[in-house]
């Protein structure tokens, strides 16, 4: 797996200046924005693309059968694309929240602390997107894996709708729900939300090894 993550790091040098190029772009908005927290959504989940991208370059020309004739698994592959995933999420999570913090000092606006929690809670959202786009990415491949995650995301939407519904029917307060677990504090919230992402990512892990497995390339 070392060496799996050695070629995505390389393949990832190769795009110094697309990545660059979004490094300015967060900087400029930093600077022009009177909310300069934005970056911390905009950079991590920008570059966290990239992994979906990686993935795109080894199936490129059918490279995938070749790759898979090296000596590693299918499930290091796929183990190596999530830490790949995480490694990318959380140094450019770093970047972005040293970026919005050095922006507020400059204009005198917002906390170090505030933009600390800002960012750890964008976290457990980054996480969320990984384990939902490596798998459709695994298993239909480019274009066709991003139209069946916006489908998805749109039946997670309906069926959100169809629980609302429901709730108002039963004549239950989803809101005062939320509102009392919130009322727990953000140190309870921040663990709930990241103990949740994290379960998904690591069943949605399984999921993209079991894709794998069964896949002929």
């Amino acid at each position: 797996m070392k060496g799996l993550l050695i070629k995505d790091l390389k393949l990832m040098k190769n795009q110094r200046n697309f990545f660059l190029l979004i490094v300015g772009v967060a900087v400029m908005m930093a600077i022009s924005l009177e909310n300069s927290t934005l970056v911390i959504g905009y950079l991590p989940f920008t570059c966290s693309l990239f992994t979906l991208s990686s993935i795109s370059y080894d199936e490129y020309e059918n490279g995938s059968a070749f790759l898979f004739s090296m000596p590693f698994s299918r499930k290091a592959y796929a183990v190596e694309k999530y830490s790949f995933g995480l490694l990318i999420a959380i140094a450019s999570l770093g970047l972005a929240t040293g970026i919005t913090a050095m922006a507020g000092a400059f204009q005198q606006s917002g906390s170090i602390t505030e933009t600390i929690q800002i960012a750890l809670m964008t976290l457990p959202a980054i996480l969320l997107a990984l384990a939902l786009m490596i798998p459709f990415q695994f298993k239909f491949g480019g274009e066709k894996g991003r139209i069946a995650a916006l489908g998805t995301v749109g039946l997670i939407l309906i069926v959100y709708r169809q629980i609302k519904q429901l709730a108002e029917a039963w004549h239950l307060n989803l809101t005062a729900l939320f509102e009392q677990f919130s009322a727990l504090g953000y140190p309870a919230f921040l663990a709930a939300a990241l103990l949740f992402s994290t379960l998904l990512l690591v069943l949605s892990c399984r999921i993209s090894i079991s894709i794998l497995e069964r896949k002929e390339f």
